[in-house]
């Protein structure tokens, strides 16, 4: 028989609040996260764009016992460890302070092998605060001798998984998987498959990044890729509505503990939602863009509800990409529409990008989240921003005002530069599906 998967922990760091219960809240009340920002010791003259949606007042010591190593730590790193403290105490695990040599504290997983326990996550960019913060060193002083031995190891996109696996004395497999705005829910569907595999019970996965830093900020920038509403920056991200003019960076961090459904069962654990379908696809068309005929949009979604064994007329929620890039949203709307066919127009869609703005690489992961929360509590979060629906995002995006709404099936989409396609199909729980 098949193994299962379900949801049972929840560890969201995000704009619009961290932990749980300050994350659904905000997304009921449809609060922004987006504010003006500035870069210290930079001309913000030369970013057209200055909104984005920082985690203000962060601190990883309000979630782990203060380490020495923490000093080397990148931003990315800081909001995987403590968003996975969240999701795992949320699974109801119980983890054990242990002192270890040379003044390192960590924490263990109470009453369970930690072979047994995996360790995926997607990481758009990498610990990119590191990164430009070395390389200038490198420059500053004409090479290297300025520059930590402990910069390139927390540099790579692998160390974030790592320190996360450290931290809580994880030992199953251990690894990060990195395409870009797709990032997430690729890792998502990796740990789901170690599940499905047999190959480990309890898996830490979702995403993060930290992409609000000079350099990668700059990037977007040239790209004429995010909002220029500065004057208004808790309405700049607006998905599907006609006067939207890019995207809004966000960052911070959504982990899920999912776990093999007879575990979950037999330790009493408290079941958010079922994973039962996924859908991996790409392009091949465009470095940035994506597809104008999105044929592998469609095609991740029907594969999500093949492997689910999920008509189209089953799904009551989508959670959108929905960018509120010029090219993403119709592009998705239209992939939506062909996914499902007539059942297209009764299916309410929202994108949590309009509060959180767009976690990159974390996106999937919060939006994995918001998802499961809603198909717990009933309810469906808005797409706030959204006064003009588009030409061509002609569907149902709850505009403005939650909506109650029974959600027995949903899909999750995330679709990341070059085309990288991943759509998630979760399901209310039912023992006997």
């Amino acid at each position: 028989m098949q193994k299962r998967a379900v949801i049972t922990g929840l560890g969201p760091i995000t704009p619009i609040g961290i932990g749980k219960k300050a994350y659904w809240e905000s997304l009921m009340e449809g609060k922004s996260g987006a504010k003006n920002i500035q870069f210290e010791g930079w001309e913000m003259d030369q970013y057209p764009c200055q909104v984005a949606c920082p985690v203000d007042g962060f601190s990883l010591t309000d979630y782990l016992h203060r380490n020495k190593d923490f000093r080397y730590l990148g931003r990315t790193s800081e909001f995987a460890m403590a968003a996975t403290r969240l999701a795992l105490e949320d699974a109801g695990f119980t983890l054990d302070a242990v002192e270890q040599e040379k003044g390192r504290r960590t924490y263990e997983v109470q009453n369970t092998d930690p072979v047994n326990i995996g360790c995926i996550l997607g990481i758009g960019a990498q610990n990119m605060d590191l990164c430009e913060k070395w390389y200038r060193q490198f420059l500053k002083h004409n090479g290297p001798k300025r520059v930590s031995p402990f910069a390139l190891p927390h540099v790579q996109i692998c160390s974030i998984p790592v320190n996360v696996t450290m931290a809580f004395g994880i030992k199953g497999i251990a690894c990060s998987v990195s395409t870009a705005c797709a990032s997430s829910n690729h890792a998502i569907i990796e740990a789901y498959k170690q599940i499905l595999l047999g190959e480990e019970t309890i898996m830490v996965t979702g995403g993060a990044d930290a992409c609000i830093t000079p350099f990668v900020f700059g990037g977007f920038v040239s790209m004429n890729a995010m909002s220029k509403r500065n004057d208004e920056p808790e309405k700049a991200s607006r998905p599907f509505d006609r006067d939207r003019d890019g995207f809004v960076m966000g960052e911070g961090s959504g982990i899920i503990i999912l776990e093999e459904l007879n575990h979950a069962l037999d330790r009493g654990a408290h079941i958010y939602c079922e994973l039962s379908g996924y859908g991996a696809t790409s392009d091949a068309y465009h470095i940035a863009a994506p597809d104008p005929v999105p044929d592998m949009q469609i095609r991740a979604m029907k594969d999500s509800m093949t492997r689910a064994r999920v008509a189209p007329e089953e799904i009551d929620y989508i959670n959108a990409h929905g960018t509120s890039t010029a090219l993403n949203d119709p592009a998705e709307t239209f992939a939506i529409k062909n996914a499902l066919g007539n059942a297209a127009k009764n299916v309410a869609i929202s994108s949590t990008k309009s509060m959180t703005g767009h976690l990159i690489g974390a996106s999937g992961g919060i939006e994995t989240i918001a998802t499961a929360l809603m198909i717990e509590n009933g309810r469906i979060h808005a797409t706030i921003n959204l006064d003009n629906p588009d030409e061509g995002c002609d569907l149902f995006y709850v505009p403005q005002k939650p909506i109650r709404r029974e959600i027995r099936k949903a899909i999750n989409n995330s679709f990341g530069f070059g085309g990288q396609n991943a759509s998630l199909l979760l399901n209310r729980y039912d023992p006997q599906p």
